[in-house]
């Protein structure tokens, strides 16, 4: 039984450690909406509550990546508060940019009419900060008034869709927070959405592959593409696809079909950084995970050659890295790949550090060019109110040869930053993942983490 317990173990933890999905461990995140601007793609999410008993959800996050695997946490740019007239549901956002402006669209539910409402704020860079543009609703007044998708075409008219069942859609003037005529609702056919029309749909025909929820708009090739969530409950990925951005639509079938992702929701996202492709969804995968604790993942694939999308099943492995990673420069340490065990937090000092460390927790980087001479010295910035602890700096594996160790002692609080230093005492060059193994006493909290570099 011994025998049998500790094999089990290990293949867990190595299941653990090659895994890439979901791409972010520190936090439940939801409904991604990827933008790639100035060479970086950003993920745009929600954010579940660990414990949560429906979809309470109070902000929304963003993260960044060069390299498709090291993800960096940007926090809560934006939140229920800063919306007056929003008091609940912080669900499914998009943003883009437009004249050097950051347009941030987002559901939440509005206390002028007691349903959902559509909200735009607007910022100066990707990660913001935001500020609700309007000071009231861009569009309100219904239940169905959710998950917003934004799209400027080539001639520069934007447009906006959302809505649960129903599609709504309008076209926005060029300051992208007011509407060119009115707001208008698709037309759900079987040929458009491969199910019953909206008027049987109400009176409750079962259907199985009409859209749910969750739009995401976009053009390729002279296409226009309507994905979304799909089925009721649970629900998978479908699109149609049309000639015009105001339909008509044909439904051309499954994209993620139903599968056992740990959640009965899902959400899409689709964005082309470097060339690749990539498809962004959620799953209910985490530890304390499920239907209102989900986690945003992501696959590549290739188009058809006539445009369509091929099948797309989630994985635990995740993307390929298509850069390495420079670590001879200071790294914010919410750069992760991949963790176990840790949570992240901010404030208006610091920014983003890690926190909620405890023995035996781990963060890896990967795909770290150490170049042809390798470091020989390691930095972190650290913080504790306790006793410290140590960081062990290992070589692609939690047990792999330890280069380096960082002894960290008391240094007068969680956010008293301290830089501890340490030689990196075995040669080590070319390309490895990074992990930082954090040791110390049993039981309680050990230290915050900031920042680290090799020098």
């Amino acid at each position: 039984m011994r025998l049998i317990t500790a094999v089990a173990s290990i293949a867990a933890g190595v299941g653990i450690l090659s895994a890439q999905n979901p791409i972010v461990q520190t936090k439940y995140t939801t409904d991604p909406a990827p933008m790639v601007h100035n060479d970086t793609l950003y993920v745009y999410t929600g954010h579940d509550e660990k414990g949560a008993d429906f979809f309470w959800m109070q902000e929304w996050r963003i993260y960044s990546t060069t390299d498709m695997v090291n993800w960096t946490d940007h926090g809560s740019p934006l939140a229920i508060e800063d919306f007056s007239w929003g008091d609940d549901r912080a669900w499914a956002p998009q943003c883009i940019e437009r004249n050097g402006k950051f347009y941030f669209y987002v559901p939440l539910h509005s206390k002028l009419s007691g349903t959902m409402a559509i909200g735009v704020a607007v910022g100066d860079s990707p990660t913001g900060p935001f500020k609700d543009a309007l000071g009231k609703p861009l569009a309100d007044g219904s239940w169905d008034y959710i998950d917003p998708t934004v799209f400027i075409d080539d001639d520069g008219q934007a447009y906006l869709f959302w809505g649960n069942p129903r599609i709504y859609y309008v076209k926005l003037n060029e300051d992208m927070i007011s509407f060119d005529g009115e707001i208008k609702c698709v037309e759900q056919t079987v040929e458009g959405f491969g199910a019953p029309d909206m008027k049987n749909r109400e009176k409750g025909v079962k259907y199985k592959d009409c859209y749910t929820e969750g739009p995401w708009f976009f053009k390729r090739d002279g296409k226009y593409y309507l994905m979304y969530a799909a089925g009721g409950v649970p629900e998978h990925i479908a699109y149609s696809m049309s000639d015009n951005p105001e339909g008509p639509w044909k439904y051309m079938g499954e994209i993620m079909p139903l599968q056992d992702t740990g959640s009965f929701t899902n959400h899409a996202g689709v964005v082309n950084y470097k060339g690749n492709d990539y498809f962004f969804y959620h799953t209910g995968k985490l530890p304390g995970g499920g239907g209102f604790g989900r986690s945003v993942a992501v696959e590549q694939f290739k188009y058809n050659t006539d445009g369509t999308f091929p099948i797309i099943n989630a994985t635990d492995e995740g993307v390929k890295p298509i850069a390495t990673f420079n670590p001879y420069r200071r790294v914010e340490a919410e750069t992760i790949a991949f963790s176990s065990g840790v949570d992240t937090e901010s404030n208006d000092k610091t920014g983003v550090y890690v926190s909620d460390i405890h023995n035996g927790d781990w963060i890896k980087v990967r795909n770290v060019d150490l170049g042809k001479n390798g470091p020989r010295k390691v930095s972190a910035s650290l913080a504790s109110a306790l006793r410290g602890g140590a960081v062990d700096v290992c070589l692609d594996s939690v047990g792999g040869p330890v280069i380096a160790t960082l002894d960290v002692t008391h240094t007068g609080g969680w956010e008293e930053w301290k830089l501890f230093e340490a030689p990196v005492k075995e040669a080590a060059t070319g390309i490895h993942d990074i992990y930082f193994v954090f040791k110390g006493r049993k039981g309680p909290k050990l230290f915050n983490f900031d920042y680290w570099a090799f020098d």
